[in-house]
């Protein structure tokens, strides 16, 4: 047997269970990962309690649970290219990858080899939240000489967002809760509360001008931008819908470059980009790690272990 987090029905931390299920096995074309690590994701509790988002990702109950995940392959089937037992990989499983053993069909399911440099836990957080930022900074090309809006900078893909953007020349202003602000200029951007009057605030912190903007979390972010003159070919948002207003982009880790996350993973191992790990938990306190991430008060990734 073999250990899962499942949820039966749509809720709040209170579904999910960790239960004894039959150990699954690679076949033809497929790994079966030993689980070491997964990291939680907004989008892995909002599935689990709404079923109209589920639907929208193809996911119906009973379920599997969490997206992110890292460890060991210690299976491989027939006709798999590229990957073999003994290898440490991380990578996405929609809807399983909170369980001791997850099987794996590359290239459909993306999955990447971990790098010396690069610890299960830090692995275990880039699949969503890596390519999301990466998606949506090259979707406004940041670069030298640009003062970039982020809006959500303190959340899970904000903590890459602010980084790579920095790492590409770019002076950040960040959006977040005044309590974030210190971790925030750690991380390399200037903080600014959001809520009303968020345009004026950012104007008077870049009498310069702002350049490029992204948001991560609804469209505030978007709509100040425009406010500010920012041209809408040069913002982005994650979160917004696929009409985002004003014509600015839509995007998200689904349109990442293919080479996206070799880049990220090459900044953490050479030190350039740092993946804050706020919490880790045993998987048998998957609901205190659910209820902690779902309070949105997190600075950082919140990571469970087995």
């Amino acid at each position: 047997m073999s250990r899962a987090v499942i949820y039966e029905t749509f809720g709040g931390p209170e579904a999910l269970e960790l239960r004894e299920v039959p150990e699954p096995h690679a076949g033809p074309g497929e790994v079966r990962v030993r689980v070491t690590a997964a990291g939680l994701n907004p989008m892995d509790w909002a599935i689990a309690a709404r079923p109209e988002l589920a639907a929208r990702f193809g996911i119906a109950v009973p379920s599997g649970f969490g997206s992110d995940l890292a460890g060991v392959i210690d299976e491989a089937g027939d006709g798999v290219e590229g990957f073999a037992a003994g290898d440490r990989v991380h990578g996405t499983a929609l809807g399983k990858a909170v369980a001791d053993h997850v099987v794996i069909r590359p290239p459909a399911d993306a999955l990447w080899r971990t790098p010396e440099g690069v610890g299960d836990e830090v692995a275990a957080t880039l699949g969503v939240a890596g390519l999301t930022a990466a998606a949506a900074l090259a979707a406004i090309g940041p670069r030298a000489g640009d003062t970039v809006l982020i809006g959500g900078a303190a959340g899970g893909v904000g903590v890459f967002a602010v980084q790579l953007a920095r790492l590409a020349g770019a002076t950040v202003i960040g959006t977040a809760s005044p309590g974030t602000f210190g971790f925030l200029r750690r991380l390399g951007a200037e903080p600014v509360a959001y809520g009303a009057g968020l345009a004026e605030r950012v104007r008077a912190l870049a009498p310069g001008g702002v350049t490029a903007a992204t948001d991560l979390f609804g469209t505030e972010t978007a709509e100040a931008a425009l406010t500010l003159g920012v041209a809408p070919g040069r913002i982005s948002t994650v979160a917004a819908g696929p009409n985002p207003p004003g014509g600015v982009q839509a995007t998200g880790a689904y349109s990442a470059a293919a080479d996206a996350m070799e880049r990220i993973t090459a900044a953490i191992a050479g030190g350039g980009l740092t993946v804050p790990i706020a919490a880790t938990f045993p998987v048998e306190k998957i609901r205190d790690a659910v209820t902690l991430q779902a309070g949105r008060h997190v600075h950082g990734k919140v990571v469970v272990t087995f």
